[in-house]
């Protein structure tokens, strides 16, 4: 248990009980336990007593006491089996909060956006005090633009969901291997459903193991070979798990990984070797089948080397098969320069965040708490940031294997100014300088911010450059090319921030950075240990922009990135 976790339940149960209608005073007290613990700069490790803190009460203290003991909150399970599960995607609608759906339930009903739409054209919901004909007329036009949207779920929504399926698998004895594959495992941005490949001797077992144990909402087709549903949850996907023997794993793996252009390419090649590819292996002229242990065997076959997933696109990874060997990997990272603890609004203390990149094997961090204008995010004033600073210093001494910086993801404020003035900014190791706030500025207002942040002197890197969240919001629309430039000028980093949410740079600007030789840092830029596996994605995400070892900050040794931090 972590006291990200149970910050988040705390928010979570005061959001349920707005739903529902519940006493004001007593959300309240659950989201002030919540706001007092995110304020808190240690971690749950170093509190001795975390019930005895101010704020927290009875109530919301039984149910910390329910999260340390059992790992769950049984108010909180009470609640989402109370509450109707229609009324939480109606928080999606701008201008509709928990208080204002809680009217619309208790008085009309509406527990679903489907109801609220009808009750729109009806005209019932201008007849509620404190909603308008106005109000009733905004509402239609954001469910049509929420409805409107394309039928692909983000990255970052599917994330999840493989996890959950991949734990699942991992339970069932007759699994003998699984991967998720289709476009999910080329690392898309979005995709519109989800597939994965099973390897087991006994299908009718794993097939009757996945109906139940998954939450199943419609069963589209449950054969020998293929099981294809609908799951349930925030958001509604559908899986298909291709059952297969497994010496058929390796081109059943390929195959429906894709790309249709990929396979097309691949197949053309096979056919001028006079060799047929089926999905489950390679057909021999005597009708036998060729199988592979591996996706790598099955491209030796055809004299290829193994092309990664993440490149398999349009069918031009053909014509660049000499520079996969540059490409960078997962293995040539040596280390991650955006992260937050519990000084900032992080899960973790600073040593718990060491210790997890010590068991990664990384060299070299840096430690990056939000600054002083971030108030939502526990940033850091100027003393508290020296203190961290100090802590860090004194932390370094207990290493020999990994060394740690002292770094600020500092704010470039909405009139261009940044959080910090330079007399502070030279005594920190890494400054990151980020956009947090008015997205909705004039491009060359936000230019104007970006450049007062690339050329200052003690400035490092620009974080998530555009500030877009996939499929749900495009960022501050900033002029990208011309920010490379200036990186270049100045001799900045910019970041591939490698959370599914961003993946922030996009490839295209990824791949005119390397052209200009603007050095790219892939950083997780992690609040909770857990998070430090984002690094996975960011490489695959990157290797999608043909990005060069050579190019990575995170492949540098410890001598070359203090020298470039120096400098």
């Amino acid at each position: 248990m972590d006291k990200k976790t149970i910050i988040n339940t705390l928010e979570k149960i005061a959001l349920y009980m707005e739903l529902q209608g519940e006493n004001p005073f007593k959300v309240s007290a659950f989201r002030k336990a919540a706001q007092v613990l995110e304020l808190d700069a240690r971690s749950l490790t170093e509190m001795d007593n975390i019930l005895s803190l101010k704020g927290i009460g009875a109530a919301t203290g039984s149910v910390i006491e329910d999260l340390l003991n059992t790992g769950v909150s049984s108010l909180l399970v009470e609640l989402q089996h109370t509450v109707p599960s229609g009324l939480l995607p109606m928080l999606k609608i701008p201008g509709l909060g928990g208080k204002k759906i809680a009217k619309l339930y208790k008085e009309l009903q509406i527990d679903s956006i489907d109801a609220l739409k009808l009750a729109c054209e009806a005209g019932q919901i201008q007849t509620l005090a404190g909603f308008a004909a106005k109000t009733e007329l905004k509402i239609l036009a954001e469910i049509e633009n929420l409805q409107s949207k394309p039928e692909r779920t983000a990255v970052w929504q599917l994330e999840p969901i493989v996890d959950m399926i991949e734990s699942k698998l991992a339970t069932i004895p007759t699994v003998e291997k699984y991967s998720v594959a289709g476009s999910y495992r080329r690392v898309k941005e979005a995709s519109k459903d989800i597939d994965f490949i099973i390897a087991t001797k006994s299908p009718q077992e794993v097939r009757e193991a996945l109906l139940n144990e998954l939450p199943v909402l419609k069963v589209i087709a449950a054969g020998d070979t293929k099981v294809s549903v609908t799951l349930d949850g925030e958001h509604e996907i559908d899986v298909d798990f291709r059952l297969v023997e497994l010496h058929q794993y390796a081109s059943a793996l390929n195959h429906f990984t894709g790309s249709k252009d990929h396979n097309i390419k691949m197949r053309q090649i096979a056919k001028e070797q006079g060799k047929k590819i089926s999905e489950y292996g390679v057909e021999l002229e005597d009708g036998s089948m060729q199988h592979f242990n591996s996706e790598a065997e099955f491209y030796a076959y055809f004299d290829l080397p193994f092309i990664p997933p993440s490149v398999r696109e349009d069918g031009s990874e053909f014509w660049k098969l000499d520079q996969l060997p540059l490409l960078v990997t997962l293995e040539d990272i040596k280390g991650d320069f955006h992260m937050h603890s519990t000084w900032s609004d992080g899960a973790h203390s600073i040593e718990e965040m060491v210790e997890a990149s010590r068991a990664k094997g990384y060299s070299h961090i840096v430690i990056t708490d939000h600054s002083d204008y971030l108030k939502v995010a526990n940033g850091l004033s100027k003393e508290r940031l020296l203190k961290q600073i100090e802590t860090i210093r004194e932390l370094n001494n207990q290493y020999a294997d990994i060394e740690i910086f002292a770094g600020t993801e500092m704010d470039i404020l909405p009139d261009g100014s940044l959080d910090f003035d330079d007399d502070l900014l030279k005594e920190i190791d890494f400054v990151i300088a980020s956009i947090h706030s008015s997205f909705s500025q004039p491009q060359e207002k936000i230019m104007e911010r970006l450049y007062n942040a690339v050329k200052n002197p003690f400035v490092h890197m620009i974080a998530h450059p555009t500030g877009r969240i996939i499929e749900q919001r495009n960022g501050y629309n900033p002029d990208v090319p011309t920010l490379i430039e200036w990186a270049k000028e100045y001799g900045k980093m910019l970041e591939l921030n490698a959370n599914p949410y961003r993946l922030d740079l996009q490839t295209e600007y990824l791949k005119l950075a390397q052209e200009k030789g603007v050095p790219i840092a892939i950083n997780t830029d992690a609040h909770h240990i857990n998070q430090l596996k984002y690094m996975d994605i960011g490489v695959r995400y990157a290797q999608k922009a043909w990005l060069h070892k050579e190019s990575v900050v995170n492949t540098w040794t410890l001598e070359q990135f203090k020298q470039f931090v120096k400098k």
